[in-house]
């Protein structure tokens, strides 16, 4: 949750403001546009829970909400932000003195919608992707135009049409809408399969997602990390196939010695693999489906 203090950096900084982009004629509003909407769900992997903030920037235009966890500035710095519904990639780019923006990243999702994700400490997918809802797109992070030194958040904006800023619309998770200005909501967000397990809640209390790889569309290999005990963790989520036993993999290598696996058939996910490396670099992947991710030696001493 923002705190007063983050809410002042916020309004100093500029949360974001963006002109116009091009894009499909505005739609009647009312119920012919409501029921064209994609079934939106929260911009964060399934089970978290995240408080939005639509008041607490004065850079704000109408609906968008400013998104945190955690009770102290930068908690929430490189957490995984996922597609709120499916579509392709319109934007993925840093805006630079654009606007305030920073590393954004919008979807288009059909029928004038769109989503947009800003200040992203990184972005994992590319303009003109196709990806699914709760795919992985990026972290939060604390990107902005030169001179904005805003904490970390995610902005997360829905629009409909191009003219701005009248097409920004109030925000629908899982079915319902976002009680504004402030609520805190838990993601149903479980990538169309319904997988009720987090890498956090597999790896147990304690576990914080450093990162994560998208496995196609069959699941999310996640690297968390321990800090009172300097462990790591890997837990590979599947996101298709939920609930029936398919390969799944996940493993850990701690530099300079051998790596730990857990593989097999599984129906929720693969792991917890865990080992100790304070100080250490680690090398990080898992499978599901027809798709694997191999990670070199990085995240030395976290």
């Amino acid at each position: 949750m923002l705190t007063a203090g983050f809410a002042l950096l916020l309004s100093l900084a500029g949360g974001a403001a963006m002109a116009p982009s091009a894009g499909a004629a505005d739609l009647a509003s009312g119920a012919t546009a409501a029921s064209l909407a994609p079934g939106f769900q929260l911009p964060f992997p399934c089970g978290q829970s995240w408080t939005g903030n639509s008041s607490a920037s004065s850079a704000h235009q109408s609906w968008e909400i400013d998104f945190n966890r955690g009770g102290s500035a930068d908690a929430d710095l490189g957490d995984t932000v996922v597609a709120a519904a499916a579509g392709t990639v319109a934007i993925s780019a840093h805006q630079g003195s654009t606007n305030g923006f920073g590393n954004l990243v919008k979807i288009d999702h059909g029928g004038g919608w769109s989503t947009y994700y800003a200040h992203l400490n990184s972005r994992s997918v590319s303009a003109g992707a196709q990806v699914s809802q709760g795919q992985p797109i990026g972290t939060v992070g604390k990107t902005s135009k030169p001179g904005n030194n805003i904490s970390a958040h995610l902005h997360y904006e829905v629009r409909l049409g191009s003219s701005y800023p009248s097409n920004i619309q109030k925000a629908v998770f899982n079915g319902s809408t976002f009680g504004y200005s402030v609520q805190t909501v838990t993601s149903n967000n479980c990538g169309g399969g319904g997988n009720p397990h987090t890498a956090e809640s597999v790896c147990g209390s304690g576990y914080g997602v450093v990162d994560s790889a998208a496995l196609g569309t069959a699941g999310t290999v996640y690297l968390l990390y321990n800090n009172s005990n300097g462990y790591n963790c890997v837990a590979t989520i599947k996101r298709s196939s939920v609930g029936t036993a398919t390969a799944t993999t996940a493993y850990l290598e701690v530099q300079g010695s051998s790596r730990v696996t857990d593989s097999g058939n599984f129906e929720y996910y693969a792991g917890p693999v865990r080992a100790s490396a304070p100080g250490k670099c680690v090398k990080w992947g898992g499978k599901a489906g027809s798709s694997s991710y191999d990670s070199p030696f990085e995240h030395c001493g976290s």
